[in-house]
């Protein structure tokens, strides 16, 4: 195995790839159904060759065992913490800093690929990952309250997993980019993105520093953050209210846990000057 599929085993771990399955709960749910009305009928047919008044106490078994396996899946399907960004991206939502930031955040669906992405000018350039778009034919972005619009690639980055589309369109709203990659120890941040099946979650998280990978020439961002499948694209904003990286992927790390991996801005003006 070389550097590269080292890098890739041990950065993109299962968490950010985690998505609600609803269909497998669905036909989990059918089986209990199915087996719990088999369970019935079998008693039944007892019953009658017994000639005897069926027990009750056999339909509350029965309903107990649906129920505790039924919630017995439930850590597997929505793990605690995808609760909790619900709740504060609820309590986020109330900021009108925040509500402002979430209007130039977009879906991005490039093929079977969805990340997310944010409008850095009002003529509709907007910054993504690269690995979102990759070999993709066909991009659209979908901003929260301008719609669905087509997308072209202008520039891709793949050595800093970045890229830049451009939306059919003008009068975007627009996040402003910081001039560079300024910020404290533990200093608090902001994130909005699409993790799971969900749609403009606004979340935070604090910067522990930067981190070197064995696949990169310059080190990333690390954040204390809760970050899942989706999320890949998602600006860092600073409460200054600029962005100041983009979010990529996770990392368990050693000393930290499980942490979230951003790409500072000052990549991506790099990447322009050359």
């Amino acid at each position: 195995m070389n550097d590269r599929d080292d890098y890739k085993k041990d950065i993109i771990d299962d968490d950010l790839y985690e998505e609600f399955d609803d269909e497998e709960l669905y036909d989990l749910v059918q089986e209990e159904k199915r087996k719990a009305w088999e369970r019935d009928r079998l008693e039944r047919e007892e019953q009658r060759r017994a000639r005897r008044p069926f027990p009750k106490w056999i339909f509350w078994v029965i309903a107990i065992m649906m129920i505790t396996n039924i919630v017995a899946v439930l850590p597997n399907t929505f793990s605690i913490p995808a609760l909790d960004f619900l709740k504060t991206s609820a309590a986020l939502s109330t900021n009108e800093q925040v509500q402002g930031y979430k209007k130039s955040v977009v879906v991005v669906e490039a093929g079977q690929s969805k990340g997310t992405g944010f409008a850095i000018k009002d003529d509709g350039t907007i910054v993504t990952n690269h690995h979102v778009i990759e070999g993709a034919k066909r991009i659209s972005v979908a901003f929260p309250d301008k719609g669905l619009f087509q997308a072209d690639v202008v520039a891709e980055y793949p050595e800093v997993d970045l890229a830049v589309l451009d939306a059919e369109g003008d009068g975007f709203p627009h996040l402003e980019l910081a001039a560079q990659t300024n910020f404290e120890e533990e200093e608090h941040v902001y994130f909005i993105g699409n993790p799971l099946k969900f749609t403009g979650i606004a979340n935070q998280g604090n910067i522990l520093g930067y981190k070197n990978l064995d696949d990169w020439d310059q080190p990333v961002l690390m954040l204390d953050a809760p970050i899942y499948r989706g999320n890949s694209g998602s600006p860092v904003i600073n409460d200054s209210g600029k962005v100041i990286a983009v979010v990529f992927a996770t990392l368990y790390e050693d000393v930290e846990g499980r942490v979230g991996l951003a790409v500072p801005i000052d990549y991506y003006y790099q990447q322009q000057s050359n």
